[in-house]
């Protein structure tokens, strides 16, 4: 697997071998300020940001971390991903617009993902296409905590390397955290592009260790399970029926 998820579009590192079980049970709040070269009013809504962690399991419902408005809720589970898409409203735009689709299932999905030891080991190997992790030995505090430095190395179609930096905790969360590309633990601090010239900065300003239960992991009722290639494929449905009406 090579390719940066914002599933997710997304929508994010890793290690071999057996996994570890980190016992940190709480959340953590990060700020969002804008820090690119052109100014962005970050709307109130998305000023702040939460997670929350249990042993290897990271649970968020923020838009920022889902990668998506159509995202209500992702879990991270050990090297499994869950995540809750609510379609019913890009369901209803395309049925006042007379479309019709193939797919006539459920608008409330639940996609589950689970990464294959071969897809963890390829996160660390050096590439020039998709992308890459490198674990760098620098460290810095964030928030009280001793947070380690890694660099995405993402590349365009060109072979352009265009390198992201994140500050990470490897005592928080799993082995390897795909709601963060497969980093090690969680992200205390990276930074994300929103526009030409401007960039918003994610910092956690808050780790609140404890309060977080296991029943507090739970994913909400009422979605149906989809496999990836009917999602995928679901999905490239609705893309093109947007696209032609956009064009209309």
């Amino acid at each position: 697997m090579k390719k940066i998820m914002i599933l997710a579009a997304l929508a994010v590192f890793a290690v071999s071998g057996v996994m570890a079980q980190n016992k940190f049970k709480g959340s953590i709040i990060y700020s969002v300020t804008s820090t690119g070269e052109v100014p962005y009013t970050v709307p109130a809504d998305y000023s702040t940001a939460e997670i929350k962690v249990f042993e290897d399991k990271v649970l968020t419902s923020s838009v920022l971390f889902t990668g998506s408005p159509l995202v209500n809720n992702v879990l991270i589970d050990g090297h499994k991903q869950y995540t809750c898409w609510d379609l019913s409203m890009i369901m209803m735009y395309l049925q006042q617009n007379d479309v019709e689709l193939d797919y006539s299932g459920s608008n409330k999905l639940l996609l589950k993902v689970e990464y294959t030891q071969a897809q963890i080991d390829s996160l660390t190997i050096p590439c020039t296409e998709g992308y890459y992790i490198e674990y760098v030995n620098e460290t810095k505090t964030i928030a009280g905590k001793t947070a380690k430095k890694a660099v995405i190395h993402s590349f365009k179609d060109d072979g352009e390397d265009n390198p992201i930096t994140m500050w990470y905790s490897d005592e928080m969360g799993p082995d390897v955290n795909f709601l963060f590309n497969g980093l090690r633990g969680v992200a205390l601090e990276y930074a994300m592009p929103v526009g030409e010239g401007q960039q918003l900065t994610l910092t956690a300003t808050d780790i609140k260790s404890g309060k977080v239960k296991s029943v507090d992991m739970l994913l909400p009722s009422g979605y149906d399970n989809i496999s990836v290639e009917d999602f995928g494929a679901l999905m490239n449905e609705i893309g093109e029926e947007m696209k032609y009406l956009q064009e209309e």
